[in-house]
């Protein structure tokens, strides 16, 4: 059987419109003191690595998105060139919370609770320029895609991050549907 496939046209990403993922962080004065304008992390659970990602191949489509409940991430590109990230609100369900007696609470690898996102509750968005995108603990992103056979990024999380935090959740396998980003 084919999956489905659901067409999700691009949203800006402003502080406005990111508010419920994340935060995006632009340019600021020098010297100016830390505020709500900048990233609100949270790096407690472990060691931060912040490096340069290298992608490549990265195609305006995607089946599986990602949360990481120990930590929120920062991601943005090295060039400022216009990139995307799918992204559903986190889902972390609290363990001493009625709802963990729910349905369709699962149990991840590393030991938290979360419910797996809903296909109508993915969105696009789309980066354009010098920002960047943190993520709040435990929101479902896929990404970074691009147009160009490759971009840098760079990307602030924990040194064990995609070792012992990495919770995926794949649409074409339990839902049958894949998304792709509609610019038209």
């Amino acid at each position: 059987m084919e999956p489905t496939v659901v067409k999700l046209k691009p949203i800006e990403a402003t502080p406005e419109t990111f508010k419920d993922f994340g935060q995006v962080v632009q340019a600021s004065p020098d010297g100016d003191q830390f505020g709500p304008h900048d990233a609100q992390l949270d790096l407690s659970q472990g060691t931060p690595r912040f490096y340069i990602m290298h992608l490549q191949d990265r195609d305006l489509k995607f089946s599986k998105i990602t949360h990481h409940a120990s930590v929120t991430q920062c991601l943005g590109s090295i060039s400022g060139d216009v990139w995307y990230l799918g992204v559903a609100k986190a889902s972390i369900v609290d363990p001493n919370a009625d709802e963990k007696k729910g349905e369709n609470v699962l149990q991840s690898n590393s030991g938290h609770l979360f419910k797996p996102p809903a296909v109508d509750s993915v969105r696009v968005f789309k980066i354009s320029g010098p920002k960047f995108l943190k993520l709040n603990r435990g929101t479902w992103h896929a990404g970074p895609l691009f147009k160009p056979n490759s971009m840098d990024f760079y990307n602030l999380e924990l040194s064990n991050t995609n070792v012992v935090d990495h919770t995926s959740h794949d649409f074409e396998k339990e839902n049958a549907t894949v998304f792709v980003i509609n610019e038209s």
